[in-house]
Order: structure tokens, then sequence, then C-alpha cells
């Protein structure tokens, strides 16, 4: 098999099997902590007391987690390089009586979880997971990794007009995937759920369950030199972050390198574990306060640091090239992509983009530029509630593709790896 020339595939094999290792954000962050472990990281629990000591920590919290390495001689008003990205993914969530069905069939009860193609999650085998609380508190993830449900489409005997007028879909009617045969039964998911895990049925007090799909990532195209995959938007980043964290730890910094990955992006951020809550600026503001500090140098922390927003972006579609801004296509392996919006639904400006083209450089890397279509809405992300909330200078990243909130996405393969040496470069170099 020929191979496009220039592509280190490490980077994307270890993306790919983070991919797998991370159907829900608690098993994202999980992923991530484990790997942060190995690195000589650990974990503070936020209600023990912390000490300013040098040396890489973590604060895990639902499908949050940030991350930090204190240099040594690190001050109190020593400032932060953060890079901030997204756990969570648009999914099928499993409702609170989630034991349904009709004429015959046993199904799962579902939320539309953020703004998912929901096409695409049609006619797919899909496997649950997420994480259970049981009584004592405690959580435990779930792990269904093997075809368990599906949304079966309608026949096109049945939809005539399907590929004339298009296919219309009722979140509430046609999303509900089937999972057997026979009658309803009450608690029969949660049964299951305790069986696969191992735990007893009746000590299940809570659950965040969803579906996902269990095709593997892979490599696409005669050269290999795309993939395809889940949830790229935005564990893409994710691993890239952990990654750029982990090789920035133990060198001589003059700032304190930060992981920031949040919660429920796709629906707003604004939760305990999202970029609209108080969990950064406590992190921040508690490790400025360990190392001594008081709320000057916690002023004097956040007025010179810097964050880079990384998530995925649009790369140029071949057949609607006519919904892009003409003078800006990011393509697939072109390298990371910065992000501009002048009504702040990006965080970027000139003094953000001289930060990340500075990064950049030094990693070796190329950049691409991405601005919306003026007659189309663009999206937003961590970046301005990020800079608005915490008054922190922000930049909008992150890499180009294809199908975004699609149940499988696309990208270059080389475009991980690059954006990963372009975040190293901006948290270590």
């Amino acid at each position: 098999m020929s191979a496009q020339p220039g592509i280190d595939r490490g980077h994307t094999d270890d993306l790919m099997s983070f991919l797998r290792a991370s159907p829900s954000p608690y098993h994202a962050v999980a992923s991530a902590a484990e790997r942060l472990e190995k690195a000589g990281f650990r974990r503070m629990e936020e209600t023990a007391p912390w000490d300013g000591a040098a040396g890489g920590r973590y604060v895990l919290r639902g499908g949050a987690i940030i991350a930090w390495y204190v240099p040594e001689g690190a001050e109190a008003a020593t400032p932060y390089r953060i890079v901030g990205a997204h756990t969570d993914s648009p999914n099928l969530r499993v409702k609170p009586i989630p034991d349904t069905g009709a004429h015959g069939w046993r199904q799962i009860a579902v939320e539309i979880y953020g703004g998912a193609l929901l096409n695409t999650w049609l006619d797919r085998d899909l496997g649950l997971s997420g994480r259970i609380t049981l009584r004592d508190g405690s959580h435990h993830l779930v792990t269904v990794d093997r075809p368990l449900m599906r949304v079966p489409q309608l026949a096109v005997h049945l939809d005539r007009s399907v590929n004339t007028d298009g296919l219309k879909l009722d979140k509430q009617r046609h999303m509900t995937p089937i999972w057997g045969l026979g009658g309803v039964e009450e608690g029969d998911l949660i049964r299951f759920v305790a069986e696969e895990t191992g735990v007893a049925a009746e000590e299940i007090a809570g659950w965040d369950l969803m579906a996902h799909s269990v095709e593997p990532p892979a490599y696409l195209g005669r050269d290999r030199e795309l993939v395809a995959g889940p949830r790229m938007d935005n564990l893409v980043s994710v691993h890239a972050g952990t990654a750029a964290l982990i090789a920035a730890a133990h060198q001589e910094l003059p700032y304190i390198p930060v992981l920031a990955a949040f919660d429920h992006e796709e629906n707003g951020s604004q939760s305990d574990t999202g970029a609209d809550g108080p969990l950064l600026g406590t992190v921040l503001e508690r490790s400025v306060f360990a190392r001594g500090g008081a709320y000057e140098e916690r002023a004097r922390a956040f007025a010179g640091t810097v964050c880079l927003s990384s998530d995925t972006g649009h790369a140029v579609h071949p057949n609607y090239a006519e919904r892009h801004e003409p003078g800006h296509h990011p393509r697939p392996n072109g390298g990371p992509i910065l992000k501009v919006n002048v009504n702040q639904r990006y965080a970027t400006d000139g003094a953000g983009r001289a930060v990340f083209a500075a990064a950049c450089e030094r990693a070796g890397v190329p950049w691409q530029s991405f601005v919306s279509h003026n007659s189309m809405p663009c999206g937003t992300t961590i970046g301005p509630i990020t800079a608005a909330r915490h008054g922190i200078s922000t930049v909008d990243i992150g890499i180009a593709i294809l199908s975004m909130h699609s149940a499988r996405e696309l990208c270059g393969a080389q475009d991980p790896r690059l954006l990963a040496k372009a975040l190293h470069a901006f948290l270590g170099a």
C-alpha cells in the first residue's frame, strides 16, 4: 500500500487509540488523566488543601479536566499559557426513563444532545457509554463497545420522495433506537448496564449514558492521507493538548502551561464543568494562592496569560465550495487554522494572531486562516467565553475537518500532529 510522503503516523495512530478509548466525555478525561499520571502528574482533590510545590497536577470533575505544570522557581504572579478544548460531541443521550418501545420492538428513549447531524446516526451500529452513579456517590464508567442499538431509517418504498424532497426527521418520533424484540420492561436497560458494569442494579442511583458509533477510526484514501472517525470535534484537540502539556513539563519556562478541557461546549458551556462555569478560574486562582499570592498576584498572572482555544473548523468542501468564504479555503494537511470573526464568535484579534503565528514558526508548522462566508452564520467556541469570563487574551484555532457534527468526521492524517507541535511550541517554547 502506498503512503503519502511526509506523513508521520505515530501521533495519528495514537489519536485513533485515544478516540477508541473515549466514547464519552467521562472516558475522554479518564484517558487524558491516565496519560498524565504516567508522565508524573498527580490528581488534586478540590475538597483538599493545595500546596504550591513545583510539578504536574490535574483536577477531574465530571467530563472536564484541568491540568497544569508548575516549573521550578515559579512565582505567585507567574502567568499561564492555556490550551482550551472541549470533551463533548453531539450525540444521542439516554432519557431518565429509558425503556420504551412499540409494536413488538424494544427501544431506548433518547434526547438529542447538541447540534447533531441526525441522518448520520441512522442505520449505524451503536454502543452505549457514559457513567453510572451509585447510592454511595461513587461513579463507574460504562462501556458497551459492540453493536447494541440502531436507529433504522424508513425504507425508500415507504418514503418515495426521500431522494427528491429530502429526508425529514422528527427528533421525537424518528430517532428512537431499537435494541431488541419483545414487550417493554421497566428497569430493563439499567439492569443490563448493571450486569455489564459488574454492580448491583439496585445500587445504581443515577446515570449519564449516551450512544456512540462502534465503527473504529480508520485511515482513508488511496494514500491513507485522511482519517475518518468519531468525536474528532473535539477530541483531536484534547489529545493534542494532553500531548503538548506532557511534552512541555519539566522545562524551564517563564509561565505555567495548562490544559483546560471542558464539557458541554456543544450546548452552551453553562454548567459546573463547562467553560462558562467557574472551574478554570477557581483552579488558576487556587494555584496562585497556593504559591503564596493574593488578589494582586492573581490579577498580574491573569493579565499576562494567553489561551489558545483549540477546536475544529471547516475545511473547504469540494461539493459545496460556494458555502465558504472565497478567499479562505482551509485544506486538509495544510496545518492548523486561525479562526477569525470580527463579531466575536471567535476571540482572535491581531495580537492573538501574532502569538499563534510565532508558535507555528517555532514549531516549523504551516498554518491557515478561516473566516465564515458573510451570508452564513458563524459558529462559536469556548474562546469568547474564556476571554470574557476571565479577562484572558484568547485566540481561536483548530484543524480543518469535513462533516462536522456527524457521527463520523473526516480530517487530514497529518493535521493532528501539526496541531500538537504548534501547541507544544505555544506551551513549552
